[in-house]
């Protein structure tokens, strides 16, 4: 049985896991279009982080980063860092860390959570995955700027 729970970024499995998810970026982006967050950054105060794992193995992991709202009291998040480990892709996975990610968002209260991807073919399959789930494209946001290689997306909770 897979389980989702709040976990360490740099935990040892996570880390190596999150570092696999760079270098892919990196690899597959421009570098000034690769926006995924290293351990360290995703263990900032504004960010919660969740692993999944089935009997202690590392399966995936995924991040829901507060955003500041342009609406004063509304709460907004953002999907970071959504990554599948290379022997679970195909089981589900990603579809249940993002389910439980706007789960914990609705009970938080958010309104919104954006997210964004990338443009390339690597990046298709995510793209089903948030369209399957409801998100739609929408203009950048939180800070980020217009790039040929980002498609930003968002689901209205």
């Amino acid at each position: 049985m897979i389980h989702i729970d709040q976990d360490d970024p740099a935990r040892g499995d996570v880390r190596q896991l999150l570092s696999e998810h760079l270098a892919d970026m990196f690899a597959t982006s421009p570098a000034e279009s690769v926006h995924a967050l290293d351990h360290s950054a995703l263990s900032a105060p504004s960010v919660t982080f969740w692993t999944a794992r089935e009997e202690g193995q590392l399966l995936g992991c995924g991040a829901l980063k507060l955003l500041d709202s342009p609406h004063g009291s509304a709460k907004h998040g953002e999907i970071k860092s959504m990554r599948t480990t290379a022997t679970a892709r195909g089981r589900g996975v990603a579809t249940l860390m993002l389910r439980h990610i706007l789960d914990a968002a609705r009970t938080l209260d958010f309104e919104r959570i954006y997210l964004e991807t990338g443009t390339e073919d690597y990046f298709a399959p995510a793209r089903r995955l948030y369209v399957r789930n409801g998100f739609t494209e929408c203009p950048s946001f939180a800070g980020y700027v217009l790039d040929p290689s980002s498609i930003f997306m968002e689901l209205r909770l």
